[in-house]
């Protein structure tokens, strides 16, 4: 057993690409080994601004050898058949062997040396690897390269300590045990024949592999910087990440912010520092801006990193004062003065200006009960997208429509509920509770749902170019993490519908406002799959409800599928299944047979000619009178716990003749199955439950 090291070395790699294609160079990897018959025990990947490395461990030196048996056309079968089974398997007549009719070929594949594979493997890798965005570059021939993220510089192969040498002609490069250090503190050559000389050289050579050593790194630099100040460091893990991708040999500092500058909202002095100059903010133990900044250097300056400090606070300087200058400019007009403004800008080609779609919000606040003060929300909503500040950083979009707000003296609801409505953006992102603000955060996402569903720009496969599963996902998240138990979507989306209408949109013909409804309840079918419940738990909710008025409440549905799953692993639940399936099977039958439905709302008891139907009638005539109590109460695991109890009537009833000769028995006998049926969807339609 072996080791191969594989390193690929360019031009930095955007950091935002760097953990994917890490995982997706050990998948490559990993699936082209096993395809190749190679056995191994481990491979593990790597990735920096300028390394791309897989290491694999346990690697065999040959592949095994096989013999295939493959079976061909019956003897005495058409020669053109037999022809083409010999020229497929590569085998004469004569070598094929004659059994049960049948002619049989054995191919065998004869061992090979893993290093005569291996620049198959790494060939593999580039033509497999896919970048959100590739580049090609000119190559001494004058020819263009292949597509890769960026101009790649050398390609190092080792197998069991040994350089592995081969052209790589698309690059214009022949692979060997040559990689390089750090960019400016140890560019030279380095050689190598083990991925732990490897790791160990690069080191001393000042490149830390590991990105999540690097993370740790650079955490833990900063901290032990801030407590030297008794203060403490902002968590902030998507910036954390994106740094480590950024450099190869983390260099932690404290730089200070001019005490001018404090006096900025501590948004606009985290978002200038985060967003633009990838600073981390500092806080003191109260929890305010401290006048420090973290930063993260690549490189170890020789004054013990004065002048680099220096330099990152003066291009801080420099963006701060154009911070304060903006918010100068913009404390000089009011949010509604600013408001009157919004018919300058498109909201979007087809579905008008931000004014329209102000007006739209004011009548989806008043729809959901909000009355002026909802409509103050709505009308100021938009109006900081206007401001200076927000023209700078995008990212301050509400927070600073917030800020001034409060500066002009509106009520604290209306001015959190102008930061909160765009919330949450993500799944990190935190979710709004305020009732205006979850109002006005519906308003707004459901607004833009119907409108782009409305003129045909739905998303298609992987393409949303408009975020509209992520406002999807937003709506979901406002209903359930708020408890909105009750709250329909139905209602909210046809008022949508109705505003866009009113304001002359030209909707595409196929459209209705249900395909809306469902594309959400399709995202919440995903986000309970990936909270561990059962995909056929879902489906049977869903299609349950589906010509109720619970049809479109995501609380509901989420609460029923899940106390279905959990009712299902128990005895009574498999009663209750037991009993379902029982009665659906027949009732289906039947049905299909006589091409009716027999719904369950004519039933005669007088028609009944034994206890097994009174019996069966009776019991669901007192579920029926606790049904809608423990429905309104959201208790159904409680109405499940009933319905099961119906298990051993069902048996006694099937003692009955269904299929009676009496047409009118008959007919009352599918009926009061039907009523059985009826009572089970209201919690889910159990037919999709599978096993």
């Amino acid at each position: 057993m072996a080791e191969f090291l594989l390193e690929i070395f360019s031009e930095e790699i955007p950091a935002r690409m760097q953990l994917s294609v890490r995982d997706d160079l050990k998948t490559i990897m990993e699936n082209d080994l096993q395809a190749q018959s190679l056995s191994f025990s481990s491979i593990r990947s790597y990735v920096t601004p300028r390394r791309l490395v897989g290491v694999v461990e346990g690697l065999a030196e040959t592949t095994k050898s096989t013999i295939e048996e493959r079976r061909g056309p019956k003897v005495g079968a058409a020669n053109v058949a037999i022809q083409g089974f010999l020229k497929s398997a590569g085998v004469s007549l004569d070598a094929c062997e004659q059994r049960e009719g049948y002619y049989y070929a054995h191919l065998q594949t004869k061992s090979r040396n893993t290093r005569d594979i291996l620049p198959e493997i790494v060939q593999n890798i580039f033509r497999k690897m896919t970048w959100p965005k590739s580049m090609a570059w000119p190559l001494e021939n004058g020819k263009r390269s292949q597509l890769w993220v960026r101009p790649v510089r050398s390609v190092l192969t080792v197998f069991d300590g040994q350089a592995v040498s081969f052209e790589l002609p698309t690059l214009g490069l022949t692979t060997s045990n040559i990689t390089y250090g750090h960019r400016f503190l140890a560019p030279a050559a380095i050689q190598v024949s083990s991925f732990d000389e490897y790791h160990t050289k690069l080191e001393r050579g000042f490149v830390i592999i590991d990105h999540q050593v690097r993370q740790t790194q650079i955490w833990q630099g900063l901290k032990a910087l801030v407590h030297q100040k008794n203060l403490e460091l902002q968590t902030d893990e998507s910036l954390l990440q994106e740094i480590a991708g950024l450099v190869e040999y983390p260099v932690p500092l404290l730089g200070q912010i001019d005490a001018q500058f404090m006096d900025l909202p501590p948004a606009v002095l985290s978002t200038a520092m985060r967003v633009h100059q990838k600073y981390f903010t500092v806080r003191t133990k109260e929890g305010r801006i401290a006048p420090y900044f973290g930063v993260i250097a690549n490189i170890k300056g020789k004054d013990n990193n004065l002048q680099m400090l220096a330099g990152y606070e003066r291009v801080l300087r420099a963006r701060l004062s154009d911070a304060m200058f903006f918010y100068a400019v913009d404390v000089k007009t009011s949010l509604p003065m600013l408001s009157r403004r919004l018919e300058t800008i498109i909201f979007q080609e087809k579905l008008g200006t931000l004014t329209q779609k102000v007006t739209r919000l004011k009548v989806l606040m008043l729809a959901q009960g909000t009355g002026k003060v909802g409509e103050r929300a709505a009308e100021l909503a938009k109006s900081d997208l206007l401001t200076t500040m927000v023209g700078e950083f995008p990212e301050l979009q509400g927070v600073m429509g917030e800020i001034y707000a409060r500066a002009e003296g509106e009520v604290s609801e209306v001015a959190a509920a102008i930061r909160e409505h765009y919330q949450p953006q993500g799944p990190n992102d935190q979710c709004p509770s305020a009732p205006l603000s979850v109002a006005l955060a519906l308003a707004d996402k459901m607004d833009t749902l119907v409108g782009f569903f409305a003129i045909g720009e739905e998303p298609t496969g992987s393409k949303d170019p408009y975020a509209l599963r992520r406002a999807a996902l937003g709506i979901i998240r406002l209903v359930r993490e708020n408890n909105l138990a009750d709250f329909s979507l139905e209602p909210l989306c046809h008022e949508a519908v109705n505003t866009y209408k009113a304001q002359g949109v030209a909707f595409v013909k196929h459209f209705q406002s249900e395909y809306v409804l469902n594309f959400i309840n399709d995202r919440l079918k995903i986000a309970l799959r990936a909270e561990g419940i059962r995909h056929d738990c879902v489906t049977a909710v869903l299609e349950g409800s589906k010509t109720t008025a619970d049809a479109y409440k995501p609380w509901s549905i989420a609460r029923r599928a899940k106390a279905l799953q959990d009712f299902l692993e128990t005895a009574d639940g498999q009663a209750l299944l037991a009993a379902f399936r029982r009665a659906y099977g027949i009732l289906k039958d039947e049905q299909k047979k006589d091409g009716i439905s027999y719904p369950g709302t004519q039933v005669n008891v007088q028609l009944f000619t034994g206890m097994q139907e009174s019996n069966l009638y009776n019991h669901l005539q007192k579920i029926l009178a606790e049904r809608d109590p423990l429905l309104q109460a959201h208790h159904y695991t409680d109405l499940m716990a009933q319905l099961a109890t119906l298990r051993p009537l069902v048996d006694a009833f099937f003692d009955l003749k269904v299929n009676d000769e009496d047409p009118m028995l008959r007919q009352n006998r599918l009926e009061l199955l039907g009523m059985l049926i009826a009572q089970m969807a209201l919690i889910a339609d159990l037919s999709h439950v599978e096993g």
